[in-house]
């Protein structure tokens, strides 16, 4: 069996659920995780990155165990004063996380790329796995509505995904270059999988894929690509997936994922319960349990990925 290192594409929670499972199974030093920027953006002065740090946190046993995201015993005197001065307070930035937020935006100021920061802050919470943003250059998710656009963290945040969506652009992609610790990771000979973790298709995954030459690296890399369907039972496991798919006139499937996907992903992984799906996709199939509520779950889906990628 390959034994050599692996890549997994992750977006915000479901992502890094999957991702800690990686983590836990594999060598911790064989894992690349490629985040995505399209959340990130610029508020109160400072740089957020909310999928590379919710996956930052998981993987160094940091992370809010009841939300997913931000970090775990935070406080927030920091909000409760800026609420108090009237400042903008629908972002809520906990005192813990706001360091982390401060000392990027310094080094991006002074001119370091933000993979290098992300890969430094990793190492300094203790993380062996690598974690790097698809891109250096700034990739900006924005959601289309009936209204007009929205950056994307206000519609997701600020009016809590309420609005319609009819389509997506990623401001800034066209002009983007994968990172090179990315780009490296995916042109190992020896790689032995990559991973296209249960995130949100439209607003996690999408946004990786858009940067030129990223899709293309992918489908280049010597090893097969398991995606793992974000959707059970005809619903989404958490936020936004299965609400977008309907506004956007697509069925709320596992068939639908593969199409969306298409040749970027090999083989899928599904949910148990919805064994009876697998005679319709185009690609190989496995059936396994795809919630992953505890530590155990999350190694179990783990192992299903990389013993599907061994028998392809």
């Amino acid at each position: 069996m390959n034994v050599g290192p692996v890549v997994a594409l992750s977006g915000g929670v479901g992502g890094a659920k999957l991702a800690l499972g990686l983590y836990r199974v594999l060598p911790p030093d064989s894992l690349t995780v490629i985040c995505n920027p399209g959340d990130d953006f610029d508020h109160l002065g400072l740089r957020i990155c909310p999928d590379a740090d919710t996956v930052l946190y998981t993987l160094a046993g940091l992370a809010n165990s009841e939300t997913g995201w931000g970090r775990g015993g935070e406080t927030w005197t920091f909000m409760q004063a800026l609420a108090a001065l009237g400042g903008e307070s629908w972002f809520r930035l906990g005192d813990g996380d706001l360091a982390l937020h401060v000392e990027r935006s310094r080094r991006l100021a002074a001119g370091e790329p933000l993979s290098h920061v992300t890969e430094n802050v990793a190492r300094r919470l203790g993380v062996r796995a690598r974690i790097v943003p698809a891109c250096d250059a700034a990739v900006r998710t924005t959601v289309r509505t009936p209204g007009g656009r929205l950056p994307f963290q206000h519609y997701f945040v600020r009016d809590r995904c309420e609005p319609v969506v009819t389509g997506f652009d990623f401001e800034g992609a066209g002009d983007a270059r994968p990172c090179g610790a990315a780009l490296a990771a995916l042109a190992d000979p020896s790689l032995r999988c990559v991973v296209v973790c249960p995130s949100n298709p439209f607003i996690s995954i999408d946004p990786i894929l858009a940067v030129p030459g990223m899709a293309d690296a992918i489908r280049a890399a010597a090893a097969p690509v398991i995606g793992v369907s974000p959707i059970v039972g005809g619903r989404a496991v958490k936020g936004p997936t299965a609400k977008m798919m309907r506004e956007l006139g697509l069925d709320v499937s596992n068939r639908a994922i593969e199409r969306h996907y298409g040749d970027v992903v090999d083989a899928w992984i599904i949910d148990s319960e919805d064994a009876a799906d697998a005679a319709g996709f185009d690609r190989p199939v496995r059936v396994a349990p795809t919630l992953m509520r505890t530590g155990a779950d999350k190694a179990t889906l783990a192992r299903a990925v990389l013993e599907l990628a061994a028998e392809l």
